[in-house]
Formats: C-alpha cells, sequence, structure tokens
C-alpha cells in the first residue's frame, strides 16, 4: 500500500491494525495480505478488494474523522473496518443476509475505540433511524 503512493498515515495504520485474515474463509486465510481480490469464502463470486485498492479509495474519499459513511456490498465488513478507524461512523449494508452476519460477527470481534461499524441488510436499512451518511464508499 505504502508503494501505491497512498500517503495517509491514518490508512496505513489502519490497514496494519484490522486483520483481514478474520475477514476471509479459514480456507483463504494464507491469501489475505497478497494484493488480490480474495473471495469471502469457498466457492463465493463476492471477494474482498485488493488492499491496494481499497486504500487508494478510501484516500480518494479525503474523509474526515468526523465523517459518516455508508459502505454498500460490505461483504464480510473488512472495509467497514478499515473505515471506521478513518470515519466516525460506518453503517456496513449488504444485499446478503449471511454475508451481513459475518460482517457482524467479524466487526463485533474488532478491538478499537469508539462506535464499531453497523452491518446491516436492506430490510434493517429501511428500519434505521433517519439520520444519513454524508460520504459514500462502494466495496
Amino acid at each position: 500500500v505504502r508503494t501505491a503512493d497512498v500517503t495517509d498515515l491514518r490508512i496505513i495504520s489502519a490497514m496494519l491494525e484490522v486483520p483481514r485474515e478474520q475477514f476471509v474463509a479459514p480456507a483463504m486465510a494464507g491469501l489475505a495480505y497478497l494484493d488480490l481480490d480474495v473471495p469471502v469464502r469457498a466457492g463465493a463470486t463476492r471477494h474482498l478488494i485488493k488492499p491496494m485498492v481499497l486504500a487508494k479509495l478510501i484516500q480518494a474519499a479525503d474523509l474526515a474523522a468526523t465523517d459518516r459513511v455508508l459502505d454498500v456490498g460490505c461483504a464480510t465488513g473488512y472495509a467497514a473496518a478499515v473505515l471506521a478507524r478513518v470515519a466516525g461512523e460506518v453503517l456496513a449494508l449488504d444485499q446478503d443476509a449471511a454475508l451481513a452476519e459475518a460482517a457482524r460477527v467479524g466487526l463485533a470481534g474488532q478491538s478499537r475505540a469508539g462506535p464499531k461499524p453497523r452491518p446491516m441488510t436492506p430490510s434493517s436499512w429501511k428500519a434505521r433511524p433517519r439520520s444519513r451518511p454524508r460520504r459514500c464508499s462502494g466495496n
């Protein structure tokens, strides 16, 4: 990530703190830190995007520590975990209820001060309080 013109130390620090292997299938844990799109579970068509691409997207968003972010297509929650260390609040949305639950479990295990990202499905998104994120990031 550092060699890919990612200069925001908050992003670099966040990516060092979040254990990417906890957000992929156990069989894929050995690939978690390669700059690859890694499947979130065996046989899955959904992937965590390459760390370098994620870091560049977050840097391009120019997030402030007070920003609220909507992570659409959060899968197992890795990007939401990284975003939560850069922005003030993260809502993580995925249409796949099993992935949203995997994100909830993975994010609950993260140790950090401040609010944790909140994984949601479209039905729980509709039932949420009406405050809206100010910035958006796709996964």
